[in-house]
């Protein structure tokens, strides 16, 4: 994989995705992201990869709204990304599923 060119790139940001990739289990995720965000920034996170699994699963959208809570505009917005995005999601299911 390249380079990603990307609207959000800049040094803060370059930095803060450096300092995710030194995490090196999930306590550590857990212990770092606790106090780099808020609990509903997390859950928010987490619904949203939990969004893409279900969509990717072919799952339908009141399907995934009742497992997830989520709302149908945030289950069209990770769609769209997982349709017409920058591959992000696609990447990641990808390798969880082979873990």
């Amino acid at each position: 994989m390249g380079i990603v060119e990307s609207k959000l790139k800049n040094p803060e940001l370059d930095l803060f995705f450096n300092a995710v990739l030194e995490l090196k289990n999930i306590d550590e995720c857990y212990s770092f992201f606790e106090d780099v965000a808020t609990i509903n920034e997390l859950k928010a996170l987490a619904q949203r990869i939990h969004v893409a699994k279900l969509l990717k699963d072919k799952k339908i959208y009141t399907e995934i709204a009742e497992e997830t809570k989520a709302s149908t505009a945030t289950i069209s917005r990770v769609n769209r990304c997982l349709n017409y995005g920058t591959g992000g999601y696609e990447l990641i299911l990808n390798r969880l599923e082979k873990n």
